[in-house]
């Protein structure tokens, strides 16, 4: 069972290693080594990086396990991330995450989501009625450029 609730400092170490295990496990589907080692690069600064108090940020947990993560940015009302560890991937807890901030989004007024997805995460976005709205490049804190897709969602 997956149970998603809002994220803790305590989770940061959980979400920062399940957010490199599933950029190197699903990254390879759509981009070449150079561009997954940049996108999984880490900075030793997960309080930083995983700034708990920019926006909504909740975790799915299974088994015990921090699962997924996901974050919401309701000024841009923007779906920032969500991540599922591999080993917990095709459960429907990425499903789950995406579904918690979505009903934040719908709670705070918001009634149109938009976010950038990775090439291999545009399949999943579209299962859950995001469309896409063009081509984006994102830049990893490397300076890889990540070719990525915008996509939107009325809620």
């Amino acid at each position: 069972m997956t149970a998603v609730r809002t994220a803790h400092e305590r989770d940061l170490p959980a979400v920062e290693d399940l957010h490199v295990a599933a950029i190197e496990a699903f990254g390879p589907e759509a981009y070449d080594d150079e561009a997954v080692e940049a996108w999984a690069a880490t900075d030793d600064q997960p309080a930083e990086r995983y700034d708990l108090s920019a926006g909504h940020w909740v975790v799915a947990e299974r088994g015990g396990d921090v699962a997924a993560f996901g974050h919401l940015d309701p000024d841009g009302a923007e779906v920032v991330a969500v991540y599922v560890h591999p080993d917990h991937a095709r459960a429907g807890v990425g499903t789950a995450v995406l579904a918690a901030l979505e009903g934040y989004a719908r709670g705070v007024g918001i009634d149109e989501l938009t976010l950038t997805a990775s090439r291999n995460a545009v399949g999943f976005y579209e299962r859950a009625g995001y469309e896409r709205r063009g081509s984006v490049v994102h830049e990893t804190s490397t300076g890889i450029e990540l070719d990525c897709e915008e996509m939107g969602k009325d809620l």
